[in-house]
């Protein structure tokens, strides 16, 4: 009987362990053993301290695949354990380096014998929910951040550790810190209402644009403002940084317009690196929008458009504003700070008579006859100050565009449960999956992949068919002949092995 309307057919192997669909997925497994993560997820994490079933490592390990492999559940393990030719090599793989003696208390763990070898769904659940302290769940209805659990905590010096490796590779002596939150919708009944009135959750991320990695990220309720606690969560980041880096730049939106954030910045509070500079939006108010009417028209400036070559002008104009913050007035430690505003023409003027029509969700400002968006900024940098606004404005691109690889490409825009713990643990695992993806390009691929979307990888190289066989002792995975990806995957191999060699 015919399958469908096309003359061909679907058949199953007669052994499955010859086949693989992901044999690009297991360079991922051997840059995350060759960098020592699996060391140090075993060292910080702790969750499995019984020896029994997987360890700590094996389940991180198979929740960072998922995420790569484009996996948004717990139950897409499922998937990749059916995969016998990629479960095949990657329990091989397990045991590489070992000594005998850490052989044994690896087989020692399953003692009525390994069925599988990714963890179920259920064990996945299991180890997932160890991360969920009792209690931790919001109590009141106010913004509330629960105190994360000692493994979370450890799933975050992983990521720092994992920050120091890329950092010995490729180092960076300044770090400018973008600080945003970023909602992630859900229909479960434990998650709270945002700002934008659905069930969400808002995880803070602090990101460096250097080395496009995420340094620290704080998973948290809907109802949680993004600027709740950041001067915490900056001075948490701060210390996450690895050695080399002596410099430190702060980006950051309106959330980050908080006197107190700013201050701590510019006080140079922190012994490690002193004086902050930043660049942050500030709340277009009633008393800076009438400060910027006062601007005198020859004294805005076009706004030109970074690119090669020359310059292009935008459709905006900026210029410097002399403005203090009535909060700084009434104080006598009160600063001085450099405030910069962009304007630009509405495309469509209101009609008359209809001004309810400026209820958008932008400021406007009448300048003359003419209407504008008005949006400003605070900084305590010195230079041009369209220079200024270009780098501020920066950070939606590479920070921004994070967010939807975390909640799109990857799998932290599907969360597995109602606990919140649980939530943070798939959260920070899909950070582990986002940095290990960056060092994949910048430490293995090289500099002609570094602006590859995770899509183009998955194409080129993780989701790559090959035959699973031994000859003479050796596990091989076999490609078609003249696949173009095959010295793409002999390149990046040479790399991770000279990664594995460095100190």
């Amino acid at each position: 009987m015919a399958q469908g309307f096309l003359p061909f057919q679907y058949e199953l192997e007669r052994v499955a362990a010859d086949q693989t669909g992901h044999g690009g997925l297991l360079l991922y497994v051997e840059l995350f053993q060759a960098l020592g993560l699996r060391s140090a997820v075993e060292r910080e994490v702790g969750v499995r301290r019984d020896r029994l079933g997987y360890a700590d490592w094996q389940v991180v390990l198979a929740l960072l695949l998922l995420n790569l492999a484009g996996g948004d559940c717990v139950a897409d393990l499922d998937v990749l354990e059916g995969d016998a030719g990629f479960c095949r090599v990657h329990r091989a793989l397990e045991t590489h380096g070992l000594t005998r003696r850490e052989r044994q208390d690896l087989r020692a763990r399953f003692p009525g014998g390994r069925e599988r070898t990714l963890p179920s769904s259920s064990a996945a659940f299991r180890y997932l929910s160890r991360f969920h302290a009792a209690g931790s769940g919001p109590e009141a209805s106010g913004a509330y951040i629960p105190p994360s659990p000692s493994a979370l905590l450890g799933l975050r010096r992983v990521n720092a550790y994992l920050l120091s490796r890329v950092q010995g590779h490729r180092r960076r002596r300044t770090a400018t810190l973008d600080l945003d939150a970023t909602l992630v919708e859900t229909h479960k009944e434990s998650a709270r209402h945002c700002y934008k009135h659905f069930r969400a959750y808002q995880p803070l991320n602090v990101y460096w644009w250097e080395q496009e990695l995420v340094v620290h990220s704080e998973f948290r309720d809907g109802n949680v403002p993004a600027g709740f606690e950041l001067r915490r969560v900056l001075d948490e980041a701060l210390g996450y940084l690895p050695p080399g880096v002596d410099r430190v730049l702060v980006r950051s939106d309106s959330a980050g317009y908080q006197h107190d954030f700013l201050a701590y910045c510019d006080d140079g509070v922190s012994d490690r690196f002193g004086r902050i500079e930043f660049a942050v939006s500030c709340d277009v108010t009633a008393q800076f929008k009438a400060a910027v009417s006062q601007v005198p028209e020859g004294d805005w400036h076009p706004l030109e458009r970074a690119e090669p070559g020359p310059r292009a002008a935008t459709v905006r104009e900026w210029a410097e504003v002399c403005f203090v913050p009535n909060k700084l007035c009434s104080s006598k430690r009160g600063r001085e700070y450099r405030y910069l505003a962009t304007r630009a023409v509405l495309a469509q003027p209101p009609l008359p008579g209809l001004g309810a029509q400026l209820a958008l969700p932008f400021p406007t400002l009448e300048m003359g006859s003419v209407y504008y968006k008005v949006f400003g900024v605070v900084t305590n940098r010195e230079g041009d100050g369209g220079e200024l606004i270009r780098w501020h404005d920066g950070r939606s691109g590479r920070s921004e565009g994070a967010h939807a690889v975390m909640k799109h490409d990857l799998a932290g825009g599907t969360l597995p449960s109602d606990d919140f713990g649980e939530n943070a643990a798939w959260w920070g695992i899909m950070i582990l999956a986002f940095n290990l993806h960056t060092a994949m390009k910048g430490m293995a691929l090289g500099e002609g992949w570094a602006r590859k979307q995770l899509k183009a990888l998955r194409f080129h190289l993780i989701a790559l068919p090959g035959r699973v066989l031994v000859h003479a002792g050796r596990l091989i995975i076999r490609l078609a002949a003249g696949h173009p990806s095959f010295d793409l995957l002999l390149a990046a191999r040479a790399n991770i092995l000279a990664l594995s060699r460095a100190p």
